[in-house]
């Protein structure tokens, strides 16, 4: 099965095309993205020198599932899914800023808390708290929505609404979209086995000035997710959680000295360790949603995708 790792698609109307970390944007007349979710793998703000098989799928069919069981809590931008790792959607303007929310402490809350600091994107956090506990209710800590080759950065509500990037109003929606969307996304964990832990969510205006949700949801790209039997044990015995998420992308880094500083080298990605993630993702796909994964096995998945694409632009049209 070949990784996806890059796009050159020249569609029907295109006028713009962007490469984020992850997935290439084609923008297209009539208000019109092409969103493909590629198989390149990013932590610590790094694209990975090689892409793992299936994941652009496994990405962009969960964010289909979770856009089509939400969207009576939120509009999304959501038309079609035009192939396994293709979306087509509506354009929209984005915000600056990613909103995260956090059920638990761990990943880079509990980087900070470790650290001895008691607040998160001007979130004041509770003392005595350990490793992979829940707090006391979900907290909001947004980031910076980082231009090309940029790093997120962390930021505080007060400082969103004194510097202007989002309007008071808007925000208080973003917020209470937020809040509503992770507490389906927890519910629908709960229902699997699993505890939806944090996330991220993406908003944007669209032409007619509604606030729509973007890109990806509750996938393990943008989410963090614990298996929750032995969690209160593992919990109190002071034991790492099992879990679904790029995390232990991130922990395999660190452990072989890569925080994607200045003058650190990726290290060198067997095939066993792509193998691995590749089927990590997988096994999240089918505990999420409880369906079975079906790897496109194609040797030209460029080709298919433009076919796909281009039929589906058609009874768009």
């Amino acid at each position: 099965m070949k990784a996806l790792t890059k796009t050159n698609f020249n569609f029907p109307g295109q006028t713009h095309f962007y490469q984020g970390k992850v997935r290439d944007v084609y923008s297209l007349e009539n208000e019109l993205l092409v969103m493909v979710a590629s198989d390149r793998i990013s932590a610590f703000d790094v694209v990975l020198p090689k892409g793992i098989p299936g994941k652009g799928q496994v990405l962009n069919q969960i964010a289909n599932y979770f856009l089509d069981a939400t969207e009576d809590i939120v509009p999304n931008w959501k038309k079609v899914m035009a192939d396994p790792m293709v979306t087509i959607g509506t354009k929209a303007e984005p915000f600056k800023v990613e909103m995260v929310i956090r059920g638990y402490l761990t990943g880079h809350a509990w980087r900070t808390y470790k650290s001895g600091l008691r607040e998160l994107c001007g979130v004041a956090l509770p003392e005595g708290m350990v490793e992979n506990q829940a707090f006391p209710e979900a907290i909001i800590t947004p980031t910076t929505k980082a231009d090309q080759g940029l790093h997120d950065e962390d930021i505080s509500r007060e400082a969103i609404l004194a510097q202007g990037i989002v309007s008071e109003s808007d925000y208080l929606q973003l917020e209470a979209y937020t809040k509503a969307l992770f507490q389906k996304g927890q519910a629908m964990a709960k229902e699997r086995g699993l505890i939806l832990v944090d996330t991220k969510y993406e908003f944007g205006k669209n032409a007619q000035g509604e606030i729509i949700l973007i890109d990806e949801i509750h996938t393990p790209d943008s989410s963090r997710y614990f298996y929750a039997e032995g969690y209160e044990e593992r919990l109190q015995a002071g034991e790492p959680q099992r879990q679904l998420s790029k995390e232990f992308v991130r922990e395999w880094l660190m452990a072989n000295g890569f925080q994607g500083k200045d003058g650190q080298k990726v290290p060198e990605m067997t095939e066993a360790f792509v193998q691995e993630v590749s089927d990590r993702y997988a096994e999240l796909f089918e505990k999420i949603t409880g369906q079975s994964f079906e790897a496109q096995n194609s040797n030209d998945p460029e080709t298919r995708i433009q076919e796909n694409v281009l039929q589906h632009l058609k009874q768009l049209s």
